[in-house]
Order: structure tokens, then C-alpha cells, then sequence
């Protein structure tokens, strides 16, 4: 690549760090630009960040046939079953979901998403999904796995999860690119 590495920071003068830097340099300009579109598609559907995570959630559950309950929400956004409550009063309201009681258990409660939910995240995310799937046109199975586990070993470092837990993560992002099963881990 062309571009000029950015300066090292605490970074040390080698090539391995002048290379390192470069590729954080790009991340960093990746996540902005990411940030940017979320606020955009915020801005767009007028809802917060918890409020589009669970419309995603839902969709990916909607799409595997799995059930959803407050609760689950709860858990996949980290906060209290109150808020989760509050946030679907507002999700309701502007009919993105609705509350149904479960088939066959009826102490549980179901969230789905609605059809205008479905046409409204088509209608603002699907142009830039599909540019987005665009991007990854024409890579190679060996550049699509040395992304992945690329991505992987940054979640795994980011992830603050090592010091707290030690799990397999940990592994992953010390890993000095010699372990390739390790670095290939989800």
C-alpha cells in the first residue's frame, strides 16, 4: 500500500510497528466512518443505538425462527428488564414490535418485529449492505480467512475480557501469527 504511516505514537520506529500503526490508522478511520452511518441510520428512523440493536436482533431471530423475549433482549443489551420494558413501550408505540403472549406457555411474553419494521430497515440499510457486500467482492479465500482472523484477534484485544476472565480471547490476541488455529477461533 501507498499510504503513509501514520507516526508512531508510542508506537516503536520498526516496520512491524510502522505497519501495525497503518492498519490502525485505517481501523480507526473504518470506525469513524461506521459511527457515522449508525448516527445517520439513527437520525434516519428516529430511534437510539439500543433501539436499532434490538430491531437487528429481532431480525436475525425472525430470520433463524427463534423466539424472543424481553428478557433475551435484556441480556443482549446489558441493562434491567425495566428498561427493556420501557424501550418496547417506545418500539410499540412507533410499531416497530408488538408483544404477543407465547403459544404454549402463556407467562411468557413474545416480541416481534413488524412488517414496517422489515420495509423500513430494508428501505435505509439495504443500499449500503449492499455496497458493503460489494467491498468484499473478490477476495480470496486466503484474504477473506487472513481478514477474519485478523478481525478476530482485534475483537479478542479490544474485547476486555482477558484480564477479568482469562478466556480463550486471550490466546487469540497474543497470539504472535504462528498459531493459526488459535488465531482463527470466533
Amino acid at each position: 500500500m501507498d499510504a503513509i504511516s501514520p507516526p508512531p505514537y508510542w508506537y516503536g520506529e520498526d516496520m512491524d510497528d510502522r505497519r501495525g500503526a497503518r492498519v490502525m490508522e485505517s481501523l480507526r478511520a473504518y470506525r469513524a466512518a461506521e459511527m457515522a452511518m449508525r448516527r445517520r441510520t439513527q437520525d434516519t428512523m428516529a430511534m437510539s443505538e439500543n433501539e436499532l440493536v434490538v430491531l437487528r436482533f429481532l431480525t436475525r431471530a425472525s430470520s433463524a425462527g427463534a423466539d424472543v423475549t424481553p428478557a433475551d433482549l435484556a441480556r443482549h443489551l446489558g441493562v434491567s428488564t425495566a428498561s427493556i420494558t420501557a424501550l418496547l413501550d417506545r418500539l410499540e408505540r412507533s410499531d416497530h414490535v408488538r408483544r404477543e403472549r407465547h403459544p404454549t406457555d402463556r407467562r411468557k411474553v413474545l416480541v416481534r418485529r413488524t412488517a414496517q419494521t422489515e420495509d423500513e430497515m430494508r428501505d435505509t440499510l439495504g443500499t449500503l449492505h449492499a455496497r458493503m457486500m460489494a467491498a468484499t467482492r473478490g477476495m480470496s479465500e486466503t484474504d477473506a480467512d487472513a481478514v477474519t482472523a485478523f478481525l478476530n484477534r482485534m475483537r479478542c484485544a479490544v474485547g476486555g475480557r482477558c484480564a477479568a476472565t482469562g478466556d480463550s480471547c486471550c490466546r487469540i490476541a497474543t497470539s504472535t501469527g504462528t498459531d493459526q488455529d488459535a488465531a482463527r477461533m470466533p
